[in-house]
């Protein structure tokens, strides 16, 4: 299959969230109050306070657009009989090749969320990845667990450093950009939107990278399969059958017969972009 192109890279407009703008008002709020009823300062910092809870709890949150846009289902223009299987972590010079047999096999298509410095370790099996027909988007350059800490100098950094890592490679820009456990905070959406990429989060996952039991993991992701859902799994980092096997490789072949039997058919994130664009 012809790997479609990518849409043009272009700066998105940064629009707050609502949250976000209240948050705005809220702090230039206080100022002004304070500055006129010191007295005031404990109602104040208290109300800092919940906001910044509230911030906090969104970020943790991976499916929440409190913060800014988010994929968590694919657009309505490329929904109808489709769903976007996405695999974070990777590429796993022992994992991956397997996955692309199976996905193969099946005549499926994924979107590979590939760590920029694991990349660079297997420069070809990501090149490999896209000749097969299926995206490579940016999961950052290190994996870092504490990213939802990152100011937004650092967190720019991260992100770019993934973007140019995977770019180099092969020889495509990602289009989106997932973050480590799809945890963020409010720098995220601005460092996005100036380098052109989509969060993309997803609509149920199967927890595969802790739970070594397959059926569990393969029930969670297609209980209610529907067009239009975003599902997570993980070539990389993957949990581990009693017998030693990727759960990945156990729970893929069946969600892709489950999707087949429903009508269903695996895209890249990067080809519902497309259809869905004006």
């Amino acid at each position: 299959m012809t790997v479609l192109p990518p849409p043009p890279h272009s700066r998105r407009a940064w629009r707050p969230t609502p949250l976000l703008q209240a948050t705005f008002v809220l702090h230039a709020g206080i100022l002004v109050l304070l500055a006129l009823q010191p007295g005031l300062w404990p109602w104040g910092l208290g109300a800092l306070a919940a906001n910044h809870l509230i911030l906090g709890a969104a970020g943790l949150w991976p499916r929440s657009r409190c913060l800014g846009p988010n994929w968590v289902r694919l657009p309505a223009a490329a929904a109808p009989g489709h769903i976007a299987i996405t695999i974070d972590d990777g590429p796993d010079p022992a994992v991956t090749p397997q996955v692309l047999d199976l996905l193969d096999r099946h005549g499926a298509r994924a979107s590979f969320f590939c760590i920029g410095a694991q990349a660079q370790r297997h420069p070809d099996l990501c090149r490999e990845i896209i000749r097969r027909g299926h995206a490579v988007e940016n999961h950052g350059q290190h994996h870092y667990h504490h990213f939802a800490t990152f100011g937004p100098r650092r967190m720019a950094r991260e992100v770019a450093a993934g973007q140019d890592s995977l770019a180099a490679i092969t020889g495509q820009r990602p289009c989106f950009f997932r973050p480590t456990a799809g945890l963020r905070n409010p720098f995220l959406e601005p460092v996005l939107a100036r380098l052109g990429l989509h969060l993309a989060s997803w609509t149920r996952r199967g927890f595969d990278t802790r739970n070594r039991d397959a059926d569990e993991v393969a029930l969670r992701l297609t209980r209610n399969l529907a067009a239009g859902d975003i599902l997570l799994l993980h070539d990389g980092h993957a949990a581990r059958t009693a017998d030693g096997r990727p759960i990945i490789l156990t729970v893929l072949p069946h969600l892709l017969e489950t999707a087949a039997a429903a009508g269903l058919q695996s895209i890249t994130l990067r080809a519902a972009l497309a259809a869905s664009a004006p």
